[in-house]
């Protein structure tokens, strides 16, 4: 069994005995990987703590081929990112990314998804209170983009045709992006979306936050979108987590 030493970020962290945790690790060149961190929940275990969610270090794992599980041999802490925790809204958006990643990964190298999940906590965890929000929804929405799936917004999904800026348009949930004026959409699988909110989204899928006024249409948007786009997505139970985060007191 090789020894694999590797950059890794936890995505996931859950009890495997009273003693022990599995963790769900991105890294760079392994993609998503599984491993056991035996005694991790011993009180006086070696790793002290720090393998909790959306930590960052260096990982070494025992790679046993065609075996979805390794055995965790050691964890460089890095950055442990407790503000994160600290905050619904800014733990709700990082978890939303985390979820969307073990959706769509596998063990194969992703090196622009590890660096975009990297940056996107730290964009999380450093934005200022105000800015939380749209910073979750652009790192959001520039995933779905570095994983190959973000909407067409430009071009019409129907006839190909460049649409026009500032222009109030269908999204086709199912498709995947705008129709223009002239293509029939489908009845009852998206919604017109107003040329400022395009602006926004083609912001967002860039990764820029924008300043908004109102948020709640653009989560609903994108909980749409990711229920056609991720099997069973309808149920992320981080999306339900960040709407109780962000509804009225």
């Amino acid at each position: 069994m090789p020894l694999v030493t590797t950059e890794a970020t936890v995505l996931q962290a859950f009890p495997y005995s009273e003693t022990s945790k599995i963790l769900r690790l991105l890294t760079p060149q392994n993609g998503v990987q599984s491993v056991l961190a035996r005694g991790a929940r011993r009180p006086k275990s070696r790793y002290g703590g720090i393998l909790e969610p959306f930590t960052d270090g260096v990982a070494s794992f025992y790679y046993r081929e065609h075996r979805d599980l390794h055995n965790l041999s050691d964890f460089e802490l890095g950055r442990s990112r407790q503000r994160l925790g600290r905050d619904l809204v800014r733990f709700g958006g990082a978890s939303l990314l985390a979820e969307i990643i073990l959706r769509t990964g596998s063990p194969q190298a992703a090196p622009e998804v590890f660096a975009h999940m990297r940056a996107s906590l730290g964009a999380l965890e450093d934005a200022p209170d105000g800015d939380v929000e749209p910073v979750a929804l652009a790192r959001a929405w520039s995933l779905i983009a570095t994983l190959g799936f973000g909407p067409a917004l430009d071009q019409c999904v129907g006839c190909g045709v460049d649409l026009e800026p500032g222009t109030a348009l269908f999204f086709d949930y199912t498709a995947g992006g705008l129709h223009c004026g002239r293509c029939a959409a489908p009845a009852g699988a998206g919604r017109i979306i107003p040329g400022a909110a395009r602006t926004d989204l083609l912001s967002f899928l860039a990764g820029e936050a924008t300043a908004l006024d109102r948020t709640a249409a653009h989560w609903q948007l994108l909980g749409r979108f990711l229920a056609y786009h991720l099997i069973d997505a309808e149920s992320l139970r981080s999306l339900d987590f960040l709407a109780a985060a962000l509804a009225p007191a």
